[in-house]
């Protein structure tokens, strides 16, 4: 092996050491050329603005103000419609156009007995007790059946009912008549549909009769019962009995329940409800929804959901947040449907946007709701309950403790889950749904704020997130609010590798990227970010360098966004552009704006050049060359750092190809004098920039003279002093090639340089293999014409430089660090290759021409 180095090496020995190396499949060979040559460009990611405002809609939208769904909006009590509280149960059945008549008799006979006016009030102690209701009283009619005679008795207890059941045709105390107002309450799904009075308590020791009303008889001998609409028979089996949700829950069983736990509740509510008390009725609101919850009477098979939902409806006028919020958990547990289920998500909505009421969704159940009712709501039936549902959630995960419950409760499974039926429905009905766009605007941007949640990327691909953004970009690719939504989502994502292998499995990824370009080219928001996306690709993945590069109109997609943006930086900073706003801060956000999307664009097309197929073909590009060196000319690292900083590594890639038709060597010339103001300034990376290029085009001595005229070979051997290893690294690359001229040989140890280089060698030498070899060239190099090496070296520097080299040369004393036990075998077997292979041969070229012409010493034997 040594052999066949040496034979090489003494082949090659006209071969001047700044010359490319030859391809060779050794690592350390590949890691040296990536490291002193191509690199990916890295670039921070576009700010994402906090809305300033919570809105269904960013404040630039371009949706249509007349077929969007409002932000602000009125809502109360009214809004809400008790008879459509009850679930769907099946078929519904056109009415009957024939209208019965009843005889006055019939009628009397179906409705109970007038009270009586006067008496007391009503009293809950023992269970012979009497209740009644004076004539203005409010409270709700008592939950009873009828006995045959029409009598309310149970047998023991009289029971007078209120006031609002008059007589028939007749009005009492000047209200309306009887056709104004529903019969005492009868508990059918129908009986409060319209909003009418809830049931008063009945002693908890009343008996429950079973029989019949003489109207029921007239019904085929039926009488509808709570709001599942099952039914009960005359005869009165209660063994057999069972209520819609299929429980062994009787009738007259739920009956009883509901007087002795729920509705003292609600009266109380209802009584507090006047008098705004807010303390207390968030107190009984927790308490009726605790009871219901923990008897598992909080569903939509409730018999008395209905009347629950009758009594919550009119507490709904209160303007206390936390109440609302708990009303709101009430009506959303018991799955409220229609427009009751579109107005409690507007109530939730209403009370989350403002961001003082988030401490309120901290507490209780309500999130866990929302994310239920986005699970198991019908998303073509449901759109504008959706969209508020969904909205709400955006706005909470605005709230980082509220960001972390909600991904806690599966919140990106459920968004995720939903957003795969939207584009399942829309391929399968071939049309895109415009109501659809506006549940996917407020998913979009609350998943934007979930992705910066520590699990998120592992929920993401567990709900296969990813896979559903490229066919989202192909349904709505002219829906610039969500466009938007979707590029901040994956700027984020694609900072990770992971993520980026699963977007790159989409066949269409990149061919949607090209044409969400093209559509929204002046959108500089969304084409920055669409750039940014690219450029974390293909940072990442050489395979996708090909796949964008041979995209259709991919490579000229890119130059009309350079072209684009140079020319209105240019316009803003003259200005000529018109703005909507003036002042020297809008003119400045507007040119930082363009100025990031200039970034973002070059920093893709760098990343496509270190393809050792595109690179050649991207060097050759002459338009893309002179946009380069254009914005060199007009931008300073001062003003524009990361622009020209991304330029010049740019360059700097393009430059690496040795290629007739490089436009970079066809220009190096003016590419060199623009590069002259940032290596003489005083931003390091700059100059740390700027020297990778040097060393590309200093391979050319027409571009040595004119960096020595200015003095650039001097500043290169003060980057000696710097601590960092690729500055001192990069330096010697371009003295490297400097060294190969004789005339500009006297400068290195006029300067001192040679006594920097050996410190650095002595310094770093074992850690650094690559860079003790970069160092022996440029010390071969200088030493081309030496006849001793006192003159040559200094007489302190030769006597140092043989003692290092033969100490480096020797591979038990330079490796014994490196190849023990306790390196992993590959670290072990890339540092020996690196000594062998690039450090070894020229070391011991230097050391044998310091021997041969320093006389006064006595020659070393040769290193093994």
């Amino acid at each position: 092996m040594e052999d066949e180095v040496m034979d090489r090496r003494s082949k090659e020995k006209d071969r001047p050491f700044y010359a490319l190396p030859e391809s060779l499949q050794a690592p350390s060979k590949i890691i040296n050329e990536a490291r002193t040559s191509l690199r990916t460009v890295v670039t921070k990611r576009p700010f994402t603005p906090r809305d300033d405002k919570r809105t269904l809609f960013p404040a630039s939208t371009s949706r249509n103000p007349e077929s969007r769904p409002a932000s602000a909006f009125s809502l109360n009590s009214k809004h809400f419609d008790g008879s459509e509280s009850r679930p769907v149960s099946g078929t519904r059945l056109m009415p009957l156009d024939h209208t019965p008549r009843f005889s006055p008799v019939e009628l009397e006979n179906c409705l109970p007995p007038r009270p009586p006016d006067g008496g007391r009030p009503i009293s809950r102690k023992g269970s012979r007790s009497r209740i009644h209701f004076d004539g203005n009283s409010e409270q709700l009619p008592v939950i009873v059946n009828r006995g045959r005679s029409g009598s309310l008795s149970d047998g023991n207890n009289e029971i007078i009912l209120p006031p609002s059941a008059p007589e028939v045709g007749r009005k009492t105390n000047g209200g309306p008549s009887y056709r104004d107002r529903t019969p005492p309450y009868i508990p059918e799904e129908r009986g409060v549909g319209d909003g009418r009075e809830m049931p008063t308590r009945i002693s908890s020791s009343l008996a429950i009769s079973s029989s019949t009303s003489s109207c029921s008889k007239k019904d085929d001998g039926e009488n509808r019962l709570g709001s599942g609409g099952s039914r009960k028979s005359s005869a009165g089996n209660s063994s057999n009995r069972t209520g819609s949700s299929g429980k062994k829950d009787t009738d007259d069983e739920s009956l009883v329940y509901f007087n002795n736990n729920v509705f003292p509740v609600l009266e109380e509510m209802a009584s507090l409800g006047k008098k705004k008390d807010t303390e207390k009725l968030i107190q009984l609101a927790e308490e009726l929804y605790t009871t219901l919850e923990k008897d598992d009477r909080l569903n939509k098979h409730n018999k008395q959901r209905s009347s629950i939902l009758k009594a919550i409806f009119k507490l709904l006028d209160v303007d206390e947040p936390k109440v609302l919020l708990k009303l709101a958990r009430l009506i959303l547990g018991f799955k409220v449907s229609g427009n009751n289920l579109i107005n409690v998500c507007k109530l939730v909505f209403k009370v989350s946007r403002n961001e003082k009421n988030d401490n309120e969704f901290l507490d209780g159940k309500i999130t866990e709701l929302l994310l239920e009712t986005i699970k198991v709501v019908d998303h073509e039936t449901a759109c504008e309950a959706l969209i508020y549902c969904v909205g709400t959630i955006k706005f909470l995960t605005g709230n980082s403790t509220l960001l972390k419950q909600l991904a806690r409760k599966e919140c990106i499974e459920t968004l995720s889950r939903l957003l795969h039926n939207i584009n399942k429905t829309n391929r399968e009905y071939g049309k895109i749904n415009e109501q659809f766009g506006h549940i996917l605007v407020q998913l979009a941007a609350a998943m934007r704020n979930l992705a910066d949640v520590g699990s998120s990327r592992e929920r993401m691909f567990k709900s296969h997130f990813i896979e559903e953004l490229i066919p989202l970009i192909e349904t709505y690719p002219g829906d610039c609010d969500l466009m938007h939504y979707l590029s901040r989502i994956l700027s984020k994502i694609t900072m990770h590798t992971d993520c980026v292998s699963v977007l790159c499995e989409q066949p269409n990824c990149f061919k949607s990227f090209i044409n969400l370009i093209n559509r929204h080219i002046n959108k500089e928001g969304l084409v920055v970010r669409l750039c940014f996306v690219l450029g974390n690709i293909t940072a990442k993945r050489d395979d996708s360098r090909l796949r964008l590069y041979q995209e259709t109109d991919g490579m000229e997609t890119f130059l009309t966004v350079l072209k684009t943006y140079q020319t209105k930086y240019k316009q803003i900073q003259n200005g000529n552009e018109v703005l909507n706003g003036t002042g020297e801060d809008n003119i400045k956000t507007k040119s930082n704006d363009y100025e990031d999307v200039l970034v973002k664009v070059i920093r893709v097309i760098a990343n496509l050049s270190i393809n050792e197929t595109l690179g050649p073909l991207i060097a050759s590009n002459d338009e893309f060359v002179q946009i380069l060196l254009t914005i060199l000319e007009e931008h300073d690292v001062y003003g524009s750092e990361e622009l020209v900083l991304n330029t010049i590594a740019s360059i700097n890639n393009l430059s690496y190809y040795t290629i007739k038709s490089n436009a970079v060597t066809a220009k190096e010339m003016e590419i060199s004098l623009a590069l002259l103001k940032t290596v003489s300034s005083k931003n390091m990376e700059g100059m740390v920039e700027t020297a990778r290029v040097f060393g590309n085009l200093t391979r050319h001595r027409e571009v040595r003279d004119f960096l020595s005229i200015n003095k650039v070979d001097a500043m290169m051997m003060t980057l000696l002093d710097s601590g960092s290893l690729e500055v001192v690294y990069i330096a010697c690359g371009v003295l490297m090639n400097f060294m190969t001229d004789e005339d500009k040989r006297f400068l290195l140890k006029k300067e001192g340089a040679i006594s920097k280089l050996i410190e650095v060698l002595r310094d770093f030498g074992r850690e650094d293999w690559h860079l003790s070899s970069i160092v022996c060239k440029v010390l071969c190099n200088y030493s081309t014409k030496i006849t001793s090496s006192s003159d040559c070296f200094g007489e302190r520097e030769s006597q140092e430089l043989v003692y290092i080299l033969v100490e480096y040369l020797d591979k038990e004393s330079a490796l014994n660090t490196a190849l023990n036990d306790t390196v992993e075998e590959e670290v072990r077997e890339y540092i020996y290759e690196t000594w062998q292979l690039d450090f070894k041969p020229v070391a011991a070229q230097l050391l044998k021409r310091i021997e041969m012409h320093q006389s006064q010493f006595e020659p070393l034997e040769n290193p093994a």
